[in-house]
């Protein structure tokens, strides 16, 4: 019997407009309703995640950053995973080898390192991730830049960055040449004290080892009195491996999911633009009822 249900954001629960559709967001209450315990799984920080979710009405837990932080339905802190800073420091220093932009996520405003002009290029290489299809001239009248804008400070170096004492949940990094992200990828991976996935097939999300979704999701409901077989969860990109490899009771992979997120899932469910959540959601609680009757 499922009893939680797990689900990540973007190209999952939420559209490709990055909104949670009415029908979807229909499908969740009923699952609530009939007594599931609904949780967030996203690469997204808090805030970010509840830029688009803070109009859904939702009451559920968080695990955000890709695990490196996780809250309780009241919105409060419980777990946090965040990478040291002579960790940090150590990754940093891989990756200024490359010509990359990177991003220091934390539980609040992200940080970028350089020059106005080459911040400036790096929010805008951000937001054409989740607005591939859009021009360029066009990205800078986004809610997602202004956004982005909005929350991202600046830091001349690593130093200044250390003296903001903020923890670091994750580096971000984007780019357009697959090839340099996959050698980076093949390098960094070597470093056993970090994680390294991505949500898109242009970025990689670096945490510490402990936060990655799937082991932080088990860790959780645990915690909680629900055990493995109890929970459903879903996701479409390569940071939700950790969590669709894993032996949950039902793992279910949306339609637009990556290649290997589908191999390593028990179900496949409908895209996230023909409300895949929701399909999921409607015949797992059509299978108990029939279970209970």
């Amino acid at each position: 019997m499922i009893k939680v249900i797990a689900s990540d954001m973007d190209g999952t629960l939420l559209g490709d407009d990055h909104k949670p559709a009415p029908e979807t967001m229909a499908a969740v209450k009923r699952a609530c309703d009939a007594g599931i315990r609904f949780m967030i799984a996203t690469g997204r920080n808090f805030p970010g995640a509840m830029a688009e979710l803070k109009d859904a009405g939702l009451v559920c837990d968080y695990i955000v950053s890709s695990g490196a932080e996780v809250r309780d339905p009241r919105q409060q802190v419980v777990a946090v995973h965040p990478i040291s800073m002579e960790l940090c420091r150590s990754i940093y220093e891989e990756i200024r080898e490359y010509p990359l932009s990177v991003t220091f996520c934390t539980d609040g405003n992200d940080y970028k390192i350089g020059t106005p002009e080459a911040i400036e290029e790096s929010m805008l290489l951000q937001v054409h991730l989740f607005f591939s299809d859009l021009p360029r001239e066009q990205l800078t009248g986004t809610d997602t830049y202004r956004r982005i804008k909005r929350n991202t400070k600046t830091a001349a170096d690593m130093d200044e960055l250390a003296k903001a004492g903020v923890p670091i949940y994750k580096l971000f990094l984007y780019s357009e040449d697959k090839g340099m992200l996959d050698e980076l990828k093949q390098r960094l991976e070597r470093n056993k004290d970090i994680a390294v996935a991505s949500s898109f097939p242009t970025n990689l999300e670096i945490t510490d080892i402990r936060a990655q979704k799937g082991p932080v999701l088990k860790e959780y409901i645990e915690s909680l009195g629900y055990t493995m077989d109890e929970v459903m969860v879903l996701g479409d990109s390569l940071n939700d491996l950790s969590m669709i490899s894993m032996d949950f009771g039902a793992t279910v992979a949306m339609a637009n999911a990556e290649p290997e997120v589908k191999n390593a899932a028990k179900y496949i469910t409908r895209s996230n633009t023909e409300f895949g959540v929701a399909y999921a959601i409607e015949e797992l609680l059509k299978r108990q009822t029939e279970r209970k009757s």
